[in-house]
């Protein structure tokens, strides 16, 4: 029901003088709670859908077709503008035309693809290789070329800081953006020198991700919007929170020990979560 209403452009998103703050949400009940939440946006990643979808880490593993089944079901739960991640883009230029296609299709309001060799992997992961520049190159002036609508927002992601250092991730940063990238997502940086320098390097919206227990120091959003980040992506908090209280809770279970004050929502909560009410009125009226 949400998602037939009007959706503010990225771009207006990117104008507000504050970050642009990205939950990750890992299926529709996330996407949910995040709206409640009164975020104005937020994410869909790899990480999130292999972990909670098929149990596998992210390292290529998840087709476009898996994914793009998996973003389509999340958003469902939310009317909000969402990001999504296309990883390398699913293959070459072609591949990549046809990412660009069916995310937009699906209402998608922005994406990023990345320079990783396939298969690729999560970005504060060992074992990463990036491609020659010119290919990803290749896959950007074909993703900005796929577009159907001006506003739908593209993101050129290098994972070359781990591979070939920061100032060659600069170098594909200033490449990638003249290619017909609309912003950049230098990945992983180590250090908050280098996150300065990131932010300081680009007149153009950029994204920083801030993953618990990564490479990349964990620093404030306002910090980091004043560093010239106007993205903020905490893309797995959700899942890895949710995971852990799953697992306590199964442990007090097998020990036989819940305790039903706990902290969780309530029934009655939930219900208001799944929009039980409204349902329940259709029922009552047309049943």
């Amino acid at each position: 029901m949400n998602n037939i209403l009007a959706k503010p452009p990225w771009r207006d998103l990117l104008r507000q003088n504050r970050p642009l703050v990205l939950p990750g949400a890992h299926d529709a009940f996330s996407a949910r709670l995040i709206e409640m939440a009164g975020f104005p946006a937020y994410f869909i990643g790899g990480f999130q859908l292999s972990g909670a979808r098929y149990a596998l880490p992210d390292m290529g593993l998840v087709s476009l077709g898996e994914m793009s089944q998996g973003i389509r079901e999340t958003m469902l739960g939310s009317g909000l503008p969402v990001l999504v991640d296309a990883d390398d883009g699913y293959g070459d230029v072609k591949n990549v035309t046809r990412t660009i296609r069916t995310y937009e299709a699906m209402g998608a309001s922005a994406i990023f693809i990345e320079d990783q060799v396939a298969p690729k992997r999560c970005g504060h992961m060992a074992g990463k290789a990036v491609v020659p520049v010119e290919v990803m190159e290749a896959k950007i002036r074909a993703a900005a070329a796929a577009r159907q609508n001006k506003d739908f927002f593209l993101l050129a992601r290098t994972d070359a800081r781990a591979v070939e250092g920061l100032d060659a991730a600069l170098r594909r940063g200033e490449r990638y953006l003249r290619a017909g990238a609309d912003g950049l997502f230098v990945e992983s940086p180590e250090t908050v020198a280098e996150l300065e320098s990131i932010g300081r390097a680009f007149d153009v919206p950029q994204l920083c991700n801030m993953l618990e227990g990564g490479r990349t120091p964990i620093l404030s959003c306002q910090e980091l919007h004043q560093m010239g980040f106007s993205m903020i992506l905490h893309g797995i908090t959700l899942l890895m929170r949710a995971a852990r209280t799953m697992a306590e809770t199964l442990a007090d279970l097998k020990q036989d020990r819940l305790d039903p004050t706990k902290a969780g929502v309530t029934f009655e909560e939930y219900k208001s979560i799944v929009r039980y009410s409204t349902w329940a009125e259709i029922e009552d009226r047309f049943g």
